[in-house]
């Protein structure tokens, strides 16, 4: 299944199923998917995030129940499979604007109708990668687990936080005086951002991390271990983090409709940074690692 037809029809069985108990988790087992790179992909694809779409969609056609139909409105609350009418009416009125019961009295609601992707091929530059065999390697880092909904703000946040914290370290201007400070010298803590899904399913793990070369590993700190794979490796020239959003948005809106040769497996998104450049000029050089098996 190309990309592009693997949203539709993940946003066709939601839309199939917006009375019922769904989540990311059970789209991609119908889709035959990844969960996080579903999950990833309709983000970047739509700027929504999966359980927002559900959760926006179940809200637009509650507010059409309470003006098309004399139905409670907790019968209409667990329609759209909330526990009870104060969770809804909280809901309900984060997204309109109002109460259930103002709606039903003619105040106006949002509109938020399914959405309907058509792909656009801007350009005529080609997306370039190349395929890396990568023997099996640990990574360590500080790790933060985050909502969908919630990363695009929160992620940065993550990375100026670590780096104010620690940066002294990394540039070697402070010499490492405590265990932490040896591992993020050491392991050079900044080289990986590293997404990968958690055994929730509407939230994923991100680790600010480097590659892991030996050492005591601090409570504060955590390590992964990836196995030997085959992976697709994308360059990005720009300022952070610019540059690097667009290509990942280009992965996903444009390459992978397109790809007739790899299947990306495996739960993990690599953005890989070089701390010896400017992250500001023109030419900052970073990378998208993506672990694929041929079709």
């Amino acid at each position: 299944m190309d990309w592009l037809t693997c949203i539709r029809d993940a946003i066709n069985y939601i839309e199939e199923n917006l009375e019922k108990d769904i989540n990311y988790q059970r789209i991609a087992e119908y889709l035959k998917v990844s969960p996080f790179i579903l999950q990833h992909g309709f983000s970047v694809m739509t700027n929504c995030s999966i359980g927002e779409y559900i959760r926006n969609r179940r809200l637009y056609l509650a507010a059409l129940d309470l003006k098309k139909t004399d139905d409670k409105i907790i019968d209409i609350a667990a329609r759209y499979r909330y526990d009870n009418p104060d969770s809804f009416a909280r809901a309900f009125a984060r997204f309109h604007g109002c109460s259930p019961n103002k709606a039903r009295e003619g105040k106006e609601i949002r509109c938020f109708l399914p959405f309907s992707l058509v792909l656009s091929i801007n350009g005529g530059d080609q997306i370039e990668y190349r395929i890396t065999q990568k023997d099996s390697f640990k990574i360590i880092g500080f790790e933060r687990t985050f909502s969908f909904d919630c990363s695009n703000e929160e992620v940065p946040m993550f990375w100026k936080a670590i780096h104010g914290k620690y940066s002294r370290v990394l540039y070697s201007i402070d010499k490492p005086q405590n265990a932490i400070e040896k591992a993020v010298f050491d392991n050079q803590i900044g080289e990986f951002g590293v997404s990968i899904i958690d055994e929730d399913m509407n939230k994923y793990k991100y680790i600010i991390s480097g590659r892991y070369s030996g050492g005591i590993i601090p409570n504060e700190m955590t390590i992964h271990e990836f196995p030997s794979s085959m992976w697709l490796v994308f360059d990005c020239v720009g300022p952070l983090p610019t540059s690097i959003q667009k290509l990942n948005t280009r992965l996903f809106c444009e390459w992978l409709p397109n790809n007739s040769h790899f299947d990306l497996i495996g739960n993990v998104i690599f953005e890989h940074y070089n701390k010896n450049e400017d992250v500001k000029s023109p030419n900052y050089h970073s990378q998208i690692w993506i672990p694929v098996k041929e079709k």
